[in-house]
């Protein structure tokens, strides 16, 4: 196996992440990665596979695979960090995609652009031969079955599903229904609801052999697992938020053994406090933004969400941002994963103390 990891590690791994989700682990779970720990153990035929490149479906699945095995080769992976595909390479919210939206990565990102501007025309379904649904799939398959275990392949990034309806119809548009139209958002967002846990299960049933699932944020659950979020709700007053979005995160947390929220901007601030009384939400991930102040100005916002029963996700480099000043202040073991050089391990290492 040129990756320097094996299904026994991973084993042991996914169980310590469990214990983070019971709250037994007793010390923050952190996913750490050394890049560059090793020399290639070969070379790949295909590039990496990337938001600029993911169109090229001129490489076959299993030589997409290998070269994501050859770049996993470099690294060492240290205190709970594991190997692992992240499909988020193909843009955020790419369930809009297989319900018939417009992809385009001309810019180097992925975006997503409206199949219908007409809300009351608009209806979602999910098509599994749609093709990026069958080349996500086929990627999958062959992952699982090159890895066996020993490197996880993660679960594309479907998106929330107000952030799929406004890639279908439009943003602006799906702000104006919310006024003139509530009844035909409503109906969408039970379409959608539908077209997201088909397309869940679809891929679910490929990654079941695994053993585990994870995806974009890394964390492993031994049972069906994601990130909820709502992007889209940055625009939304509190009261539209409790009408058109919480609905639809109550039921997400229920499907799900584990969830985490992904909650990005201040301006999702307002919807904190109904996030917190969602019984079933484990924990939240607080992504404050660019040009907003580092994890330690948040004080409050975490002492809020530990105090409500629920874990905390910390972003940015925790080697630098605080970390352990925030984890002696509040008390608690939040999860975070970084990406170091082999010279930054001895410092990396003393997060967990």
């Amino acid at each position: 196996m040129s990756v320097h990891f094996s299904k026994e590690r991973m084993l042991e791994t996914l169980s310590r992440h469990e214990q983070w989700w019971q709250g037994t682990l007793g010390r923050p779970l952190i996913n750490g990665l050394v890049y560059n720990a090793y020399a290639p153990s070969h070379q790949a035929k295909a590039p990496r596979i990337t938001q600029a490149n993911c169109h090229d479906f001129s490489w076959s699945a299993e030589e997409v695979v290998d070269a994501v095995d050859a770049e996993l080769s470099q690294c060492e992976f240290f205190l709970d960090g594991y190997p692992r595909l992240d499909l988020a390479c193909f843009g955020p919210g790419v369930l809009a995609a297989f319900c018939g939206a417009r992809a385009d990565n001309a810019s180097g990102g992925m975006w997503f652009f409206p199949c219908e501007e007409n809300v009351t025309k608009l209806h979602v379904a999910y098509d599994p031969e749609n093709p990026w649904a069958k080349r996500i799939r086929a990627i999958c398959r062959a992952g699982v079955e090159k890895w066996q275990g020993s490197v996880m392949v993660g679960m594309p990034d479907l998106g929330g599903v107000m952030d799929v309806i406004a890639s279908l119809c439009g943003t602006e548009n799906l702000l104006f229904a919310l006024m003139d139209e509530p009844d035909e958002v409503h109906r969408l967002i039970l379409e959608t609801e539908t077209a997201w846990r088909s397309a869940y299960d679809d891929f679910a049933a490929i990654l079941a052999p695994q053993g585990a699932y994870t995806d974009w944020n890394g964390i492993l659950s031994r049972e069906t697992s994601y990130i909820p979020q709502c992007d889209f709700s940055y625009m939304l007053s509190p009261q539209m938020f409790r009408e058109f979005v919480l609905p639809t995160l109550e039921r997400d947390t229920q499907r799900f053994s584990h969830t985490i929220y992904h909650l990005d901007g201040i301006g999702q601030l307002a919807h904190l406090d109904m996030l917190l009384s969602l019984p079933r939400l484990h924990a939240i991930q607080w992504v404050y933004g660019t040009g907003q102040p580092g994890p330690k100005h948040w004080m409050e916002t975490y002492q809020k969400i530990l105090q409500a029963g629920k874990h905390i996700m910390i972003i940015d480099d925790p080697l630098v941002n605080g970390f352990r000043e925030i984890r002696q202040q509040l008390h608690c073991n939040p999860y975070t994963a970084l990406w170091i050089s082999k010279e930054d391990l001895p410092k990396a290492l003393l997060l967990a103390e």
